[in-house]
């Protein structure tokens, strides 16, 4: 049709022209916040990026993308997971076996969320939509912070948060850099947006260490509590301020820094976006207990800290895709998008998923503190120099990308060896 960009499937050569020529022509954002949703929709698959969506133009085509949506990507395969994961845990299987199955089972429940948060965010203006995203995009972690907070298990909500970060700030835009530096050489992006991104990460370390700083030496005191605790939920709902400033800086007064392809449009009704996310966060929400509840279980069996579980095994369940996304689009040579996928989720749970986090814990009578193990928020506070470090002459190289994934490396090898007692004493 002459009325949208997906091509015709008539012709093969004609769709691999226009596929190819629609993907060239993207404005590619600045990379504040831009998520996996940022691939325009109309050149490319979003759930499986190499391959075109065709759609065609009868009535049945919403049902039609819907399908695709499901099946197109191979790591929806893992659905069939969900019917074992959900008996795992009614039939009380061992916890490694029940932490394992509802692993693979958020993963494809990710993914879909992610889908279905685009698709009702088309439906709405740039500040509704940007709202929609802000509180959808990284909600698998949000949902499963929120069930260690109510288990009372502070470190791993703590450990999941952080090693999202470590996550997307070290090793998928490590990837990003190794990958698309081995195939370009050396790939160019915009500075402004990198350059903002980190800076507000460096707000957040900052805001890490706040409790620390004006706390040390009266942890053992109820003073020192009250004192934490007051400082963590100042620190959230600034974080939570400068988040919203963010969102106005995009949608408003800087909003020709992120424009992006004016013609996108949603390809399954309003009523269905809205439907399948609110069935999507319910399901995250079931399958998320399930895993948290299994946790202490997996790591007696197979001897790990919860630290190393909730900083390296979790961050995978939400960042899976992600990591595809990111990788896919930087060996198409659009590191900018590929940088937004990567900094644009660090910034969104530091100033935002971290924040409303301590917040939620104030409102059920959860003391939910800011005040992370010293040694993390060193550990984070080098990564951002790293990561600024590589990114101030707005190139990137294959050198650069292995940098920042044996930083990941290295972290993760020092967290495997941490003693669970440190998660108290620091």
């Amino acid at each position: 049709s002459s009325q949208n960009n997906f091509p015709s499937a008539g012709d093969p050569e004609a769709v691999l022209s226009d596929t190819i020529g629609s993907m060239t022509s993207q404005d590619e954002a600045s990379p504040l916040m831009n998520k996996p949703s940022s691939i325009r929709r109309n050149s490319y698959n979003r759930s499986s990026p190499m391959k075109p969506l065709m759609i065609t133009d009868d009535d049945d085509s919403p049902m039609e993308a819907l399908k695709e949506m499901f099946l197109e990507s191979k790591i929806n395969l893992l659905f069939a997971v969900l019917p074992f994961a959900w008996w795992s845990h009614h039939a009380h299987w061992p916890d490694s076996t029940v932490f394992a199955l509802n692993f693979l089972a958020m993963v494809p429940l990710a993914s879909m969320l992610g889908v279905f948060t685009e698709e009702l965010a088309m439906h709405t203006n740039d500040v509704i939509g940007g709202l929609i995203n802000a509180t959808f995009g990284n909600a698998v972690e949000m949902v499963v912070a929120i069930q260690a907070l109510l288990a009372d298990d502070f470190r791993v909500v703590q450990a999941s948060l952080i090693g999202s970060i470590f996550s997307n700030l070290l090793l998928v835009l490590g990837m990003c850099f190794l990958c698309g530096g081995i195939k370009h050489s050396e790939q160019e992006f915009i500075a402004q947006g990198a350059v903002a991104s980190i800076a507000l990460l460096g707000f957040f370390g900052l805001m890490l260490l706040m409790p620390e700083f004006f706390t040390d030496g009266q942890e053992d005191g109820g003073d020192g509590k009250d004192v934490e605790m007051t400082i963590s939920r100042i620190g959230a709902l600034l974080l939570i301020l400068m988040y919203g400033q963010l969102l106005f800086f995009q949608l408003n007064t800087h909003v020709h820094l992120f424009e992006g392809d004016d013609d996108v449009a949603a390809i399954i009704p309003f009523s269905w976006a809205l439907t399948g996310l609110v069935v999507i966060t319910g399901v995250v929400t079931l399958f998320s207990e399930y895993l948290v509840g299994s946790i202490d279980g997996f790591c007696e069996e197979f001897h790990l800290g919860r630290s190393f579980v909730g900083v390296i095994l979790i961050p995978v369940v939400g960042n899976a895709v992600e990591h595809i996304s990111a990788v896919t689009v930087a060996m198409k040579n659009k590191m900018d998008l590929a940088l937004g996928i990567a900094l644009g989720s660090s910034v969104q749970i530091g100033l935002f998923v971290l924040p409303m986090v301590v917040l939620v814990g104030e409102l059920t009578g959860k003391n939910m503190s800011m005040q992370f193990p010293r040694f993390e928020v060193y550990l984070y506070l080098l990564s951002v120099i790293i990561v600024s470090l590589c990114l101030t002459n707005q190139r990137s190289n294959w050198l650069e990308g292995s940098l920042l994934v044996f930083t990941y490396v290295i972290i993760a090898v020092g967290i495997y060896f941490e003693e669970e007692d440190i998660d108290h004493d620091q």
